[in-house]
């Protein structure tokens, strides 16, 4: 049962690679500037790592994306945590919340070449405007649905606000918070993409834009597949987390 647990999820893209590899080397039937064939991509892919460029972009994007989440985390938990244990402020600042999250993180891309230039600062601008929206909403959700009974119990007991939110209200928060990291990651990854297009001179979405005009599409495909394995990694380690220490 354990073995077919772990076969199961690599039986459809070993068969989506089977059918992709007939249909271009194959049958020949999709030209390479359509879709490159997988022999295309492995040589991409083998060509990028033996000179370096894979590495480097990868590291660049890295880079963003968690210079981008971690800023974001760190105004967007406490200001939750602020907004939803005082009441006041949530109804305050809702307004200006539910205008600002709904804006596409991109559309940031020219006030951030304006104010910050082309390169990483503008990068993890748009990075930061794409997660903090999703970690903040998360955050005030985890604060609101902290149960009431052990908040009451603790002011029984004598103890002030600061030691409720710390003791009481952050740990009830946390699994709340860390679904929040969760999607704010995936927003990461697509912003960085989209901002490096524009607003930077490294990173994958870089690669992608300049191998797409240089007619690659062998490294075009390797750029996706690498966002794509990151994006894995990510998400098997906030499940992780979310598995072994919360719940």
């Amino acid at each position: 049962m354990n073995i077919e647990k772990k076969v199961l999820p690599f039986i459809l893209p070993t068969i989506l690679l089977v059918i992709w590899f007939l249909l271009t080397d194959g049958l020949h039937m999709i030209p390479y500037y359509i879709l490159p064939s997988p022999v295309n991509v492995f040589t991409a892919a083998w060509t990028l790592l033996a000179n370096g460029k894979l590495a480097m972009h990868t590291s660049s994007t890295l880079i963003k994306v968690f210079s981008g989440i971690m800023l974001a985390s760190v105004v967007a938990i406490p200001l939750g945590i602020i907004l939803g244990w005082y009441e006041t402020l949530d109804r305050l600042s809702s307004l200006i919340i539910s205008i600002l999250r709904p804006i596409p993180p991109i559309s940031w891309i020219p006030f951030s070449i304006l104010w910050f230039g082309i390169g990483l600062s503008s990068a993890v601008f748009v990075i930061f405007i794409g997660c903090v929206f999703s970690v903040l909403v998360y955050t005030i959700d985890g604060v609101k649905r902290t149960d009431n009974v052990f908040i009451e119990a603790a002011q029984t007991l004598g103890a002030n606000n600061w030691s409720i939110l710390t003791k009481i209200v952050l740990p009830s928060s946390l699994p709340y918070i860390v679904s929040g990291l969760k999607v704010g990651v995936s927003i990461a990854l697509m912003c960085t993409v989209s901002a490096e297009m524009i607003a930077s001179s490294k990173g994958l979405g870089y690669m992608i834009l300049t191998a797409s005009q240089l007619f690659q599409p062998g490294t075009v495909v390797v750029g996706m597949i690498i966002i794509g394995i990151i994006g894995i990694v990510f998400d098997y380690g906030f499940r992780m987390a979310q598995e072994r220490i919360f719940w």
